[in-house]
């Protein structure tokens, strides 16, 4: 499975042979607590900080359309972010997950990334661009 965008990503859970009920987490980088010179040198920079969640919701497939209805729809729920984490929660005999059993693996989701545990989830910027980190 080679998932380079968002749109192989909604095509890869089209496909699965159970329904896919997607989770998304929307982060902001800020600086933590206690933070030194150099970690705020390099958040002015861009490329420190640490990733905040503000904001999370899960998704049947057929609510989802192209990214740019994911950023306007975040857009209009008023919080501002720069990254999204994805994943995907597999339903049960042809069932899909309801939006109450999404609700602990969008906890897990939140206290991964809080936590830095962050590998197992699909990253998206605002543009949609796949981010990797290192």
């Amino acid at each position: 499975m080679n998932i380079s965008n968002y749109a192989d990503l909604l095509t890869t859970a089209r496909q699965q042979p159970e329904p896919q009920r997607l989770l998304f987490v929307f982060t902001q980088p800020e600086l933590p607590e206690g933070h030194t010179a150099a970690q705020n040198q390099g958040f002015h920079a861009g490329t420190g900080g640490v990733l905040t969640p503000q904001m999370c919701t899960d998704k049947a497939l057929d609510e989802l359309g192209d990214f740019s209805d994911l950023v306007e729809e975040s857009r209009q729920m008023g919080q501002d972010w720069k990254i999204v984490f994805v994943a995907c929660l597999a339903g049960r005999a042809g069932v899909m997950p309801s939006t109450e059993e999404a609700q602990a693996h969008l906890k897990t989701m939140v206290n991964s990334i809080q936590n830095g545990t962050i590998s197992k989830y699909l990253a998206y910027d605002r543009d949609g661009d796949l981010v990797q980190f290192s």
